[in-house]
């Protein structure tokens, strides 16, 4: 099992501290340092196993459009985006603190435009949370010809830090990790309204595999 580069730090800060914290209470025969490195090895288990990239096997075809995050379907809503002049599709997924929380891209293409927005950081599961928090838009233009697509990173509750590892003008390939979210949060993804959508509502779906339309 791969961890994310960005997990790294908290893995093994939270063992250096387990360890000073085992071996002081040792040597000083303390209950109170021994529980507090059996605590933070607990901490450096979670870590791993938050920031863990699981290998996927992409599927094949131009117009497919896969999940670009692992989570539960929250709604799938018809609506308006500055990506398109008529209505498109808003799919929205919510990520526990006990999914996978690295994104990746749901089409070949090229990154068209990215843009930083700050913000609140309410709930995910908040209907604001899409409007009000903290996030990180990702416009794609796939090579099938189809029009652009958005995949939007939110913030939530607990989530305080948006990594996108892609830049505007950047090839990407179906599949490709472009981003992390740390600690809980939501993913929203806009396409055209002319998607043959194959998930619903309360479905979970996995970055990279999962296939969330036709397009």
């Amino acid at each position: 099992m791969r961890i994310v580069r960005e997990g790294w730090p908290f893995v093994l800060g939270f063992l250096a501290v387990s360890g000073l914290c085992l071996g002081a209470a040792a040597f000083f025969q303390n209950g109170i340092l021994s529980g507090l490195g059996g605590l933070s090895l607990l901490a450096a288990g979670f870590c791993a196993y938050f920031f863990r990239d699981p290998s996927r096997i992409i599927p094949e075809g131009e117009r497919l459009l896969l999940s670009p995050a692992y989570g539960k379907i929250l709604e799938i809503v018809e609506g308006r985006d500055p990506i398109a002049t008529g209505p498109v599709w808003v799919l929205r997924i919510f990520l526990s603190v006990f999914d996978p929380h690295l994104q990746r891209s749901p089409v070949a293409g090229r990154v068209k435009r990215i843009e930083y927005k700050k913000g609140k950081f309410l709930d995910a599961r908040d209907p604001k949370a899409p409007f009000e928090n903290e996030q990180n838009r990702i416009e794609i233009v796939p090579d099938s010809g189809v029009p652009a697509l958005v995949v939007t990173q939110i913030a939530g509750l607990i989530a305080r830090r948006i990594v996108c590892w892609v830049k505007e003008g950047q090839n990407v390939q179906a599949g490709e990790r472009i981003g992390l979210i740390r600690f809980g949060s939501q993913v929203d993804v806009v396409m055209p309204k002319t998607a043959r959508l194959r998930v619903k509502q309360g479905d979970f779906v996995t970055a990279g595999d999962t296939v969330l339309a036709d397009l």
